[in-house]
């Protein structure tokens, strides 16, 4: 029986064969929220090496306290690797991170900004629209719709090392003489049980809860988005009724 799915918006598919298992309003227009830091880190690693260098600037940190958004808790003047980086993005969903990733990858959050854009247009999806690079409402949010968050979820997933950075629970970076210590949990409450890949959450008030998720059954890859949900907690049961119900039907 087909999972009840309460979201005003979700699309889930088998990217391994194409197949669409589930499709509710795959094309309506929301914003997505922290959704969108799939699109920076991916955006990231075309022009960045994993090993790169970025030095956190107060600006950074600056702007993500100012908005309230989730931050990794960054310090000025600490210099971390790309990789790094990426799990304070990914992980806590990090906004300090997302714009000292941009700034540095620009060069200048603007340009960052703007090949997302061009990069949405490249990967397909046509109702994109990126303001920012960590999906708080500034600038109206920007928009995306379910159809097209999954088509950039198979495509982050589809890189070793943000399949490898999505999937972690936890992340742990020792202090060295360049930067400080830290430790971030991954808010994605499926990871952990058998099968499951990342890949990103997110909530604003505009956006409500939304999630980002994929699971290994059995020769299936299957990667859904949930957008608009009003429950936190819902939307990870959903996500997994979904690849229940889905990697049931690609073993049949």
């Amino acid at each position: 029986e087909t999972p009840t799915v309460l979201a005003p918006a979700a699309h889930v598919v088998d990217a391994t064969t194409g197949r669409v298992h589930f499709s509710k309003e795959a094309d309506l227009r929301r914003p997505v929220a922290s959704l969108t830091k799939m699109m920076t880190a991916y955006v990231v690693l075309q022009r960045a090496e994993p090993t790169d260098k970025v030095e956190v600037t107060a600006e950074d940190v600056r702007y993500a306290s100012a908005g309230g958004a989730a931050v990794a808790h960054l310090r000025a003047g600490d210099t971390l690797t790309v990789e790094d980086l990426l799990y304070a993005l990914m992980l806590p969903s990090g906004a300090d991170a997302a714009h000292a990733l941009a700034r540095a990858h620009g060069p200048g959050v603007e340009e960052f900004v703007a090949e997302m854009n061009a990069t949405a247009r490249r990967l397909g999806m046509a109702d994109t629209l990126y303001v920012n690079a960590d999906g708080m409402p500034y600038g109206g949010g920007g928009h995306s719709t379910a159809r097209d968050q999954v088509r950039l979820a198979r495509a982050v997933l589809e890189n070793p090392t943000l399949e490898k950075v999505t999937s972690a629970r936890y992340h742990t970076v020792p202090a060295t003489s360049e930067h400080g210590s830290y430790s971030w949990r991954n808010t994605n409450r499926l990871l952990g049980t058998p099968g499951t890949l990342g890949v990103k959450t997110g909530f604003t008030r505009a956006a409500g809860y939304t999630l980002a998720f994929a699971a290994d059954r059995g020769e299936s890859r299957l990667v859904g988005v949930l957008l608009g949900e009003s429950d936190s907690s819902r939307r990870f049961q959903t996500a997994g009724a979904l690849l229940d119900w889905a990697g049931a039907a690609v073993q049949r």
